[in-house]
């Protein structure tokens, strides 16, 4: 039920942090991982850690913001492994600012970096998984899907749009057997994070307070959520946003 051999996946952002414990995670049940990401040294680290795992692995640079790019890493997915099955949305930015000192600049680039790409990949990858007879989309929104932060407008903008966009797109082609579904990350130990805990004094403290789970989440804890939604275990699951979060949501 949880066996990806054969099957092939596109992880945005699969280099590092949240994308490369998912990409661990389908990789270890059998499926070829392209990372599409900007950072080549990066990538190929990440692609030398997924062949370890037994199999198949390949890096594809991309810009997610850009139609072109996106576009061109979906062909290039398909001309080099011959199908496209999974796709996961991860890539993402935050730029911490509340939002009278937010410019519309810094505004675009993460609405186009965390919601607008995860639109453009999955619309490239459309039509070759309803040529396959079917696909996974996972899209990775976060818990500010669910709630706001005054630090964070425009990343909570972008990832409450990741829901709307998941039901939408599961709604639209949910009969062409494309199952869409979303997860949301509480706080997790990334790069992105620690820069975090740096800049908000307390925060470490306040996440182990507010987290049942007693801890902040790892990259491998993804993982399994990464294999199940990508899997035959998922096929009656679309539309749904899954909190992945030790619990903290819901103290909220």
């Amino acid at each position: 039920m949880f066996d990806l051999k054969g099957k092939v996946a596109i992880v945005t952002g699969g280099n590092g942090g949240i994308g490369l414990g998912m990409a661990r995670g389908l990789a270890g049940a059998g499926a070829r991982v392209v990372v599409a990401a900007r950072n080549k040294e990066k990538s190929s680290a990440a692609v030398r850690e997924l062949q370890a795992l037994g199999a198949g692995a390949l890096a594809v640079s991309v810009d997610v913001t850009d139609e072109k790019s996106v576009s061109a890493l979906v062909s290039e997915t398909v001309e080099r492994c011959d199908r496209l099955d999974i796709l996961v949305n991860n890539a993402g930015i935050n730029i911490r600012k509340q939002a009278h000192d937010l410019s519309l600049e810094e505004w675009r680039t993460v609405l186009d970096t965390n919601l607008t790409s995860a639109f453009l990949c999955s619309r490239s990858a459309y039509p070759h998984m309803k040529r396959a007879g079917g696909g996974k989309i996972i899209n990775v929104g976060s818990m500010l899907s669910i709630f706001g932060a005054a630090f964070a407008p425009a990343y909570g903008a972008s990832k409450g749009g990741i829901v709307q966009l998941t039901k939408s797109l599961a709604t639209a082609w949910a009969r062409d057997n494309i199952q869409v579904n979303a997860v949301l990350p509480g706080w997790v130990d990334t790069d992105l994070t620690r820069q975090a805990r740096k800049e908000l004094q307390g925060l470490n403290e306040r996440v182990l307070a507010g987290t049942p789970a007693g801890r902040w989440g790892g990259i491998d804890d993804f993982a399994g959520i990464a294999v199940f939604m990508a899997s035959a275990a998922s096929d009656f699951l679309t539309g749904a946003a899954i909190p992945l979060d030790g619990g903290y949501s819901t103290l909220l």
